[in-house]
């Protein structure tokens, strides 16, 4: 109660989350990140409902767990610049628009609607937060005559049912009033809570909306009851939903009782460091004509652009050169320019601001950064299982080892906040300083060739040590163990080990504690040790039967016959331990696939004579970089070196091989490159890091695969110009969509170039949602000209019952919404007879008859009558079943409606 009112930013958040939570049985969800997924319409996420826009679409796929969702919670980060919703240039003008802001809201989908919604909202604000009521006041929508929109007159009465005085509930017109996520998309009319920073009983209702800086909106509830389709039309949706979003920062300064965002804890810090890195005035919170030489609008610009830029770059978002990257290189420097002008802040200036803003955000609010969903499930898992095993190992009081929390980063991938939220659930603090020493050490690990082979490289005393104590040498033979799968692509076999000796110090240890870095000796590996110019593998080794624990392997190296692994031990290792060996994988891009066959027929090209000798090995190790002399060969050993005679290799001093290609190779080789004739690289797989197996052709083989794909790149070319055609014919679209099925089916199939595979894979991909859009659009225009000429015959009757003709059931459900949209007081079932003899339903019931008259149960007593099966909503549903019942079936319609209205 009294506490949250002028409480601290965490605890106003956790609040929020805990009355919807616990007092109203909301599911809580982390924020995800700025980024959009999957939406092309978006810049960045900006606002809490993006994630949630299959649900509303109802698009989402019944056995995920987005559709099990009926009512959550959650504070999500936002973005607003660029696009529909775009704040960039009112930010620093005045002291309450943001670039980034912290959206918390509470959701329903298909659940509770309108009243609960008001009701929950006032009762947080009124009694949780316990805001003066005398200084809030709501907004409804107005109405909208030229969309045939009515006023939100429901709405209205809930308030004035909930006690707000009649003066303080008010109508306003489509812009304020009704939301929209962009131009295309859900949307419907929202109710909105201001503030009256001022208040002393005064009525301030002339100045909501109106841009004062006194009064201001905190809360926006939206009802979703419709999608914007492209042409502009608005269609109901199946299911009404609730979107509701309060910006952190505003109620925040709400409760903390100032007058403007940037005087909270949540910018003060900020601005602090901005006037001791530029010296100068401080920052006295002016606007307009009394903020001389815009010192505190630079200011404001600078803290609330910082902000923006450290949570995209971290959501991995970086300044470019087009989409979100533009607007964030716009960000950057409209902050620098502000830095540079009128603060005349020395250069670097924004780049020092970056800890103060970490220590804002992220010790006193971790954002969870939501990369790689999919692949990170798993992980999230295995590293839940990993804190909790460690968590129960700590004493009281005691820090979150850091070497654990460097592994779940390192290996599995999880955001370092993501780390900090997990143990602020549990109530526990990471060990940071320890933490950011692992991170340096990393840094000087990879920067450093001399401290990367401390405790990779046996010593000659170790190795000695290792031979006279009968440690046998690490059979790595199972990094081959690796076979095709049914779908071409590779399999590999699991690989279990034993910890033989571990190697840290230059010396062989038995015990290795938690936190260190060591080189561990396997028995057996299926990791590569890097040797014969390939990069070694990265992964990761868990003790065998605990899937809880798991040891980053950085680098693998190869010493005297043993394989060592360096790795930073999360807890004790030890020899004899047994382990569970587990590579990562790398992948390679489609122009180092052109570049290598370039290289390569560059050289058949030039016809270059291919040179053999037998030489001695001393000689042959005098050659300038060449790869695995270090393995062992014949005495003498067999040079096959491309172009340069042998002899030319051997001179001392000799730079001869480095342009060419030189190997040692017992092999039976072509006399001559030209011999070869083409290559062509016809497929491509990762195997691990760094590591990819490629299948190439030769010879006629290598010219047929070309010809194949300069044939399919000619069918591509010619699809992609009968479908920028614009054909107005469905079933001709329909049938275009179909042929970009097949020839997706083949371009995989077929043995061709593989970059070439690839480019036409992803001109097909876009091809494909062309077709869908063009015969969406199609059905659209046939849908409204249908129910143009239904609505002409029937004239504003309450039920409209008849048949037309129609392709395919999406098209009669849209006629269906169409008229219901042009006539909302009226209720329409429609028949549709097919060639096949079989008998489409669709009905909508006018929300008016609402519940009575269900859309399911009359399409189902319709579909009855012909044999037939329905399913849909109380507002729709669909059907179809046989032509010989369809003339019983329009009299069973109008019975039914009849007994209904």
């Amino acid at each position: 109660g009294g506490g949250t009112r002028s409480g601290a930013r965490p605890r106003v958040r956790a609040a929020f989350l805990r009355f919807f939570q616990e007092r109203h049985g909301h599911r809580r969800l982390p924020s995800a990140s700025v980024r959009p997924r999957g939406d092309p319409h978006l810049l960045f996420v900006n606002a809490g409902m993006n994630q949630f826009k299959p649900i509303f679409l109802g698009t989402v796929h019944p056995r995920s767990e987005l559709a099990q969702y009926k009512r959550v919670v959650n504070s999500q980060k936002c973005v607003r610049a660029g696009g529909k919703h775009n704040d960039l240039e009112d930010v620093g003008r005045d002291t309450y628009h943001h670039t980034f802001f912290e959206m918390l809201g509470n959701w329903s989908f298909g659940d509770y609607f309108k009243e609960e919604a008001c009701s929950m909202a006032w009762e947080l604000l009124t009694e949780v937060y316990e805001i003066p009521k005398d200084r809030l006041y709501v907004t409804y929508f107005g109405g909208d005559s030229s969309l045939g929109l009515n006023a939100d007159e429901e709405c209205r009465d809930i308030w004035l049912c909930l006690g707000v005085p009649a003066s303080h509930v008010l109508p306003f017109p489509l812009k304020d009033n009704f939301w929209e996520m962009g131009d295309t998309g859900p949307c419907g009319p929202c109710t909105e809570i201001h503030y009256d920073h001022v208040g002393g009983g005064r009525n301030a209702a002339a100045l909501v909306n109106q841009g004062s800086p006194d009064v201001v909106e905190i809360w926006n509830l939206v009802f979703m009851q419709y999608s914007r389709e492209v042409e502009g039309n608005l269609i109901p949706l199946p299911q009404h939903h609730v979107d509701t979003g309060m910006g952190l920062e505003r109620l925040v300064t709400v409760l903390q009782n100032k007058h403007s965002n940037y005087d909270t804890d949540l910018f003060a810090p900020i601005l602090d460091a901005i006037h001791k890195g530029c010296g100068g005035p401080r920052y006295q919170g002016l606007v307009g004509e009394a903020d001389i030489g815009a010192v505190n609008m630079a200011y404001r610009v600078v803290a609330d652009h910082v902000r923006t830029l450290c949570v995209c770059i971290t959501d991995g978002i970086y300044p470019g050169l087009s989409g979100a990257e533009l607007v964030l290189r716009r960000i950057l420097r409209r902050a620098v320019r502000f830095c540079s002008e009128v603060l005349h802040a020395p250069p670097g200036l924004l780049a020092s601001l970056v800890p103060t803003v970490v220590d804002v955000l992220v010790s006193k609010n971790c954002y969870i950064i939501n990369e790689n969903e999919a692949a990170f499930l798993s992980s999230l898992e295995r590293g839940r299982r990993i804190i909790e095993r460690t968590v129960q190992q700590m004493e009281p009081s005691m820090d979150f080892p850091a070497e654990v929390a460097w592994s779940l980063y390192g290996n599995l991938g999880f955001p370092l906040d993501l780390i900090d939220l997990m143990l602020e659930e549990k109530g526990i603090r990471l060990d940071s300083a320890a933490f950011d020493e692992l991170a340096l050490e990393d840094a000087k690990v990879r920067g450093t060739l001399q401290l990367e082979g401390e405790n990779v490289h046996l010593d000659v005393h170790s190795l000695a040590q290792l031979h006279s104590n009968n440690v046998p040498v690490t059979d790595d033979s199972p990094k081959y163990a690796y076979t095709l799968g049914q779908h071409g692509q590779y399999e590999f076999s699991p690989c279990q080990a034993t910890v033989l000796m571990l190697y840290r110090d230059q010396s062989l240890q038995e015990e290795v504690g938690a936190g260190q870095r060591c080189g561990v000796i396997l028995d057996r590996t299926n990791f590569y040790a890097e040797q014969g110019g390939q990069a070694s593998d990265r992964g990761y080794l868990m003790h065998l039967g605990q899937q809880d624990t798991l040891f980053p392997v950085e680098s693998v190296h190869l010493c005297g016959g043993y394989v060592i692994h360096e790795v930073t031990a999360v807890e004790t290792l030890r020899a004899g331990d047994q382990v569970q060996l587990f590579v990562d994988e790398g992948p390679v891009t489609m122009e180092h696939l052109q570049q290598v066959e370039q290289v390569v027929q560059e050289v058949i090209k030039r016809n270059e004579v291919v040179h053999m000798a037998e030489v001695p090995l001393t000689l042959a190790r005098r050659v300038q970089g060449l790869r695995t002399v270090d393995e062992e060969y014949p005495d003498p050993v067999r040079i096959v070196s491309l172009g340069v005679p042998v002899e030319s290799v051997l001179i001392h001093d000799s730079e001869a091989a480095m342009h060419t290609s030189v190997e040692l190779c017992c092999g039976t080789h072509l006399l001559q490159t030209g011999a070869v004739e083409d290559l062509a690289i016809i497929s491509e797989r990762q195997l691990a890091k760094g590591i990819s197996r490629v299948i190439a052709v030769t010879g006629g083989q290598a010219k047929q695969a070309r010809e194949v794909g300069q044939y399919l790149a000619m069918e591509v070319d010619s699809l992609s110009i009968r479908l920028k055609q614009g054909s107005t014919s469905i079933p001709e679209v329909q049938n275009l969509s179909k042929e970009v099925g097949q020839l997706t089916k083949v371009v995989a199939s077929t043995a061709m170039p593989q970059w070439q595979r690839k480019e036409l894979q992803t001109i097909l991909k876009a091809l494909q949602r062309t077709a869908n859009t063009a015969i969406k659009k199609l059905e659209m225009q046939q849908a409204a000209e249908k129910a143009q000429s239904l609505l002409a015959k029937h004239c504003n009757q309450p039920v409209i019952i008849d048949t037309v003709p129609a392709d395919s059931p999406s098209i009669l459900m849209k006629v269906v919404n169409h008229l219901c949209d042009k006539s909302p007081g009226t209720s329409v079932l429609l028949l549709s007879p097919q060639a096949s003899g079989e008998v489409l339903c669709a009905c909508q019931v006018s929300k008016n008859c609402l519940p009575m008259f269900s859309a399911a149960d009359w399409a189902t007593a319709v579909c009855t009558q012909m044999e037939g099966k329905a399913g849909g909503s109380c507002v729709v549903a669909k059907g179809s079943g046989n032509a010989k019942g369809m003339q019983g079936a329009l009299t069973t319609a109008l019975a039914f409606a009849q007994s209904k209205l």
